[in-house]
């Protein structure tokens, strides 16, 4: 997986999170792993000249996908075999998204993390213009943010009974532990 970010918006991000949480969506949606995404940040103005010039709208916007390959979960049924592909770009405005934030109620952290599964499922063909559309996006949206933060909690759970573990094993005498 080449997953390349630019952090061009002027805001302190955790570009890790933004990295796993698009690698999360890779695996769970079956694009192929050796498949390229870029990730570009940027600040109001630069968002709202995209915004304007892509979509005809006037502002700036919180995030824009542009998908490269026409690619769909699981592959394409036309395709011999799935291969690597460029899924494409996602744009991200977090000095919009921190406003949205605010006004949710919940950090910039988790909106810039939404934010990028909904500019992944855009990148891999999922739409919100229809009723129907936007029920499902939204519910597939929502299903893997749950599921990537559930596995962050796992993977925190397993890491301290790991050192609690190690702590222990170590009074034992079972372990080294450096001494303090």
């Amino acid at each position: 997986m080449s997953i390349e970010i630019s952090n061009e918006s002027g805001m302190e991000v955790s570009e890790e999170d933004l990295l796993d949480v698009a690698r999360f969506v890779i695996a769970r949606m079956d694009v192929h792993p050796a498949a390229e995404l870029s990730m570009v940040l940027v600040d109001s103005d630069t968002m709202a000249d995209l915004h304007m010039r892509w979509m005809d709208l006037p502002g700036p916007t919180d995030v824009m996908s542009f998908p490269m390959d026409e690619l769909e979960p699981g592959g394409r049924p036309d395709a011999p075999e799935p291969g690597p592909a460029m899924l494409g770009d996602i744009v991200l405005c977090p000095p919009f998204a921190a406003e949205q934030a605010e006004k949710a109620g919940h950090a910039v952290a988790h909106e810039l993390a939404l934010l990028t599964v909904h500019g992944m499922l855009h990148l891999l063909g999922y739409d919100h213009a229809e009723p129907d559309e936007e029920k499902e996006m939204f519910a597939l949206q929502n299903q893997l943010l749950t599921e990537w933060y559930e596995e962050l909690r796992l993977a925190e759970e397993q890491a301290r009974l790991a050192e609690r573990d190690r702590s222990l094993l170590g009074k034992a005498g079972f372990v080294d532990t450096p001494e303090s």
